[in-house]
């Protein structure tokens, strides 16, 4: 993708692209070029703190109605959902089948752009739907602050492993869509430097019932984001590049993984 217009972006533009294109939330992108991708992308995770508080009030209201943990947990999968518009999930369900076809990338490509789903998706999405609830019911069975803190190390957790996979070194599969707009735009020692923020910052959350906790969650964040990086390998390997549909799984996938964790610690 060729630079049309300066690279620098303020935080202005950097907010409102990781917003306007990570969220539902009604934050209109004023800049679609590289220097704003760069700002958005390194922004990511302050939308994920933003769409996992909101699962866990959501969550916590319902507790406190009287509500069981089953339904906290629910509204904590339910919510970031909803403030993603379900793109993250569909974008799990595309590259499961594209993964799943066993075709060159080409088709493997057209696969995954198809609006249907195919059953590798649907086991995909089931599969991972099922496991975020359970994990989450045992959490919010054990205290509600370790459910809480868990909704929110998921969000950070996926949406840094977005930042990740737009370091430099990573193609696009496509020529357009959002994987060709924030490909590679992200320095990586920049990327790296934002994990260990959202590393240090799950360690602070999970401090806050104990200092167990505090590892624990610090590590669940860590493996995340260990996990997303396995299948963007993956993805890069077997498609070429990165696609929306990949930045989908991804966050998907380290979502997933932090909530097994950080249940099964």
């Amino acid at each position: 993708m060729t630079d049309t217009t300066p690279a620098s972006a303020g935080p202005g533009d950097a907010f409102r692209f990781a917003f306007g294109t990570l969220t539902v939330l009604p934050v209109r992108v004023t800049r679609w070029d590289r220097g704003a991708a760069r700002g958005g992308m390194l922004a990511a995770p302050l939308a994920g703190l933003v769409v996992g508080g909101c699962a866990a009030a959501a969550g916590l209201l319902l507790l406190a109605l009287g509500g069981s943990p089953m339904m906290a947990a629910v509204a904590g999968v339910a919510v970031p959902a909803v403030l993603t518009r379900g793109l993250h999930l569909d974008g799990l369900a595309d590259v499961a089948d594209g993964l799943g076809s066993g075709r060159p990338a080409a088709d493997a490509l057209r696969i995954m752009k198809q609006s249907d789903i195919g059953p590798f998706g649907v086991v995909t999405l089931l599969l991972t739907l099922l496991g975020q609830v359970a994990a989450l019911t045992g959490l919010y069975a054990a205290g509600w602050e370790r459910g809480a803190v868990a909704a929110v190390v998921a969000a950070l957790a996926a949406r840094c492993s977005l930042t990740l996979a737009s370091r430099a070194g990573v193609p696009p599969a496509r020529p357009d869509g959002l994987g060709a707009a924030v490909a590679g735009v992200v320095p990586a020692g920049a990327a790296l430097l934002v994990a260990a923020l959202v590393v240090a910052a799950a360690v602070g959350a999970g401090a806050l019932s104990g200092r167990y906790d505090a590892v624990r969650a610090g590590g669940a964040a860590l493996l995340a984001l260990g996990a997303g990086e396995l299948l963007l390998r993956r993805c890069v390997r077997r498609f070429g590049g990165v696609t929306g549909d990949v930045f989908g799984a991804l966050a998907e996938t380290a979502a997933t993984a932090a909530l097994l964790v950080l249940a099964l610690g």
